[in-house]
């Protein structure tokens, strides 16, 4: 039998890879005749970088640049084997992990070290560049980025805004001049992501994301507010309701805004990018899973894709994940041929998280034993 491990990272506990490699030493221990291949995949969240890096090659840059709090930390980025085109990472920079939980909140946050990377990557010459946009800290639309590429912003009495969630209800002005205006055009965005907010409003970037991020109920009003003041304010009401333009907390809208990107739904770029679909040609099964399952799944989830694609060639998908929130009927509907939590039993998160990698593997040779009796 021939099995693809085609699996997303466990969130704060296992990357892709070592997800993957947990999964194939549990179905080996059921038979160690499977012919198993491994394919760790990402959706635009964190750890995208990295698995372009695995299938693609390239090389890391590495950058000085500030963190959600504008402390200097250093990231670094994929840059394609022939220069021309750089893949960054937004979370290296701006991500939720990079905050302790007492730091979380997305009034003081920036993604200011974004724009640090993609002005560097410009520097080095590069045609093209892809931001993965998942993962992040923040909620101020991409006004962050903009000032680090020079984009000047304004309060009503004249004064530079740094650009935090907290600057968006202060914006009165942004100058966007020629130079920098040029200096953008000349290059190519695109970003990824894995969500399909818009915006603003009961279903935008404060109000679906924002808690997580730190914010309680008046502070996502107050970024909600300003979000919606950002959109009139660079008269792109058209921007903020499409799918993605919510993504990390708006910078879907500032990328499309401010740098003309165009976005994509963060699995299916990532499938096309790596060959997934020549990858699975002859394979009998495949098995992949993330950190949680639920109903964010089927809007644009590396889960989502990975079983679309299952569907096209008739081959049964097995998704394996910490936490299951869908019932039978959505499982079938998301074209899974089934879904199982690796939890053995109910634990505190932290227990959860320390013992992904060993439930991995024992739902994994599980799996295995069943596949065995199917396969016989």
């Amino acid at each position: 039998m021939k099995i693809l491990v085609a699996a997303d990272s466990f969130k704060d506990s296992l990357d892709s890879l070592r997800v993957c490699e947990a999964i194939c030493r549990g179905l080996k221990q059921a038979n160690a005749n499977f012919e198993i291949s491994i394919f760790p995949l990402a959706d635009g969240g964190e750890g995208t970088s990295d698995i372009l890096a695995y299938h693609l090659g390239g090389k890391k840059a590495k950058i000085k640049v500030c963190d959600p709090l504008f402390r200097t930390i250093e990231a670094d980025y994929l840059i394609s084997g022939d220069n021309k085109t750089a893949f960054i990472e937004m979370a290296k920079a701006s991500g939720l992990q990079l905050l302790s939980t007492s730091e979380r909140n997305p009034l003081l946050t920036s993604t200011f070290g974004v724009g640090q990377m993609i002005q560097d990557a410009i520097e080095k010459g590069v045609e093209k560049i892809t931001l993965a946009i998942g993962g992040s800290a923040t909620n101020e639309g991409g006004i962050g980025m903009a000032t680090a590429l020079g984009i000047e912003l304004y309060d009503g009495h004249n004064t530079k805004l740094r650009g935090t969630g907290e600057d968006l209800g202060h914006l009165a002005k942004i100058s966007f001049n020629e130079n920098t205006r040029k200096k953008l055009s000349k290059i190519s965005f695109s970003v990824i992501c894995d969500v399909t907010n818009q915006l603003s409003g009961s279903t935008g970037a404060s109000f679906i994301y924002g808690a997580q991020k730190g914010a309680d109920d008046n502070m996502i009003k107050i970024l909600d507010t300003g979000l919606i003041k950002l959109a009139k304010l660079t008269k792109a009401d058209d921007l903020a309701n499409l799918p993605g333009a919510g993504a990390a907390g708006g910078l879907g809208f500032g990328a499309m805004t401010f740098l003309g990107a165009k976005l994509f739904r963060g699995i299916d770029m990532i499938m096309q990018m790596t060959d997934f679909e020549k990858h699975i040609q002859g394979v009998d099964v495949i098995i992949t899973g993330e950190g949680r399952i639920d109903d964010q799944t089927s809007e644009g989830k590396l889960i989502h894709g990975v079983a679309s694609m299952g569907l096209k060639y008739h081959i049964p998908v097995i998704a394996l994940c910490g936490s299951l929130g869908l019932n039978s009927k959505i499982i079938k509907d998301l074209g899974l041929t089934a879904a199982f939590s690796i939890s053995p039993h109910p634990v505190d998160l932290d227990i959860a998280l320390r013992d992904t990698e060993i439930n991995l593997e024992t739902t994994s040779y599980n799996v295995g034993k069943l596949l065995n009796l199917l396969h016989n």
